[in-house]
């Protein structure tokens, strides 16, 4: 059975073709422009590389998660522009008429990371993508959690010592949440430069205390039992290290668990599937749609 996966991103879309085993057969990406050129392309991508039975998509957000709502399938708020409102999964339909499955790009990421990667065998755990914004998908059970509409771990409020950061914050919605404090955004727009021309050690040193005030809010009210921490600035050289060793600081001694002691380099790990993560997650997606 050969099924379709998208990880559809605010600046570039990922599709993908595989079998279900946690490989990907073949794999097109294409920046994110117009709804419809974007889309278009990614139609033409499966109806080149199908026939598929089904078609799992991780979207960038906030989405419609509800398949009860009759906005179903669409992005909603997104401060991407042309993007509000594009009723992703009628478009899709439109050109290729199979099944489809819709989550967010985090929660795809996520899932692809549950089955087949960093966080494979835990039952219940985040991942948490620091990019150009910060994204997160919980894993509850061995699914995606959601409830009001879907969890937006970067927008959780963190301590901001303007004394020691008088930079406002990048978030055009909340200013200085963690995504407008702690992103590839933030970074550039404080220091002047993208997070991989950025050598200064104060720099990271801030990066390091706010990544770790965020998970030590998923660690107190969500309780995973593992973070995968990833995206292109996570995975700037020695930050993973300093979040880990800053995270416990952060908890303040609350919570008492090995993992968050002696164990912390098995409990914030780097994602195991590297920048394949969202399109395995979302070919997995297309299996359970497709009755797997």
């Amino acid at each position: 059975m050969t099924l379709g996966g998208i990880e559809a991103g605010g600046t570039r879309w990922r599709c993908a073709v595989g079998d279900g085993g946690g490989t990907v057969e073949r794999l097109e990406c294409f920046a994110t422009t117009t709804p419809a050129e974007t889309i278009g392309r990614a139609v033409e991508f499966f109806r080149r590389s199908g026939p598929v039975s089904a078609l799992g998509v991780g979207c960038f957000g906030p989405v419609d998660l509800d398949p009860s709502s009759p906005g179903w399938g669409r992005i909603t708020t997104t401060p991407k522009p042309g993007w509000a409102g594009t009723d992703v999964v009628s478009m899709l339909r439109a050109g290729l008429d199979l099944p489809i499955a819709f989550e967010t790009d985090v929660d795809a990421a996520a899932v692809g990371e549950g089955r087949w990667g960093a966080a494979a065998g835990v039952e219940s755990f985040a991942y948490v993508t620091v990019g150009t914004g910060i994204g997160g998908g919980v894993v509850a059970n061995g699914r995606p959690l959601h409830g009001l509409v879907h969890p937006e771990l970067g927008h959780m409020l963190v301590p901001h010592d303007r004394d020691r950061d008088p930079f406002p914050g990048s978030c055009p919605f909340h200013r200085d949440c963690l995504e407008g404090l702690a992103s590839g955004t933030a970074l550039r727009e404080r220091w002047g430069s993208p997070g991989e021309e950025l050598d200064r050690p104060e720099a990271w040193e801030l990066e390091a205390d706010y990544l770790a005030l965020g998970l030590a809010n998923l660690v107190l009210v969500l309780s995973p039992e593992r973070i995968v921490l990833g995206g292109g600035v996570g995975a700037a050289p020695g930050l993973l290290d300093l979040v880990r060793e800053r995270l416990p600081e952060a908890i303040g001694g609350y919570i008492e668990a090995p993992l968050l002691r002696e164990g912390i380099e098995q409990y914030v790990v780097p994602p195991a599937l590297g920048p394949r993560s969202g399109v395995i997650g979302a070919i997995e997606l297309a299996r359970t749609a497709a009755g797997g």
